[in-house]
């Protein structure tokens, strides 16, 4: 897949981070989603239970890698750097408006 030149640096953060995770070769990782969406609140699409989020729609991104049967899902804002978001927590990011 071809990712946005605006996500590179994110997502080669997450790659790292991801064969951190796995102990993994970068190498056998597979980016399968890099894009930027528009998050509902302030979890940025990972609340964790038992805390309060800003309520304001959030300029993000959220990109996922393969690492052999597993995906990894990093969530993140346009100001911040990727966070492994765990596969229990995920939610999706704010519809788009069709008629934008």
């Amino acid at each position: 897949m071809t990712v946005p030149s605006a996500l590179q640096s994110k997502v080669e953060w997450a790659l790292q981070d991801a064969a951190q995770r796995t102990q993994l070769d970068a190498g056998r990782l597979r980016v399968t989603l890099a894009e930027a969406v528009t998050w509902p609140d302030g979890a940025l699409g990972c609340p964790e239970r038992g805390r309060e989020y800003t309520q304001a729609l959030v300029a993000g991104y959220r990109i996922r890698i393969a690492a052999g049967a597993d995906t990894l899902e990093y969530h993140g804002s346009n100001r911040g750097q990727p966070f492994f978001c765990p596969a229990s927590r995920i939610q999706p990011p704010a519809p788009t408006d069709p008629r934008t």
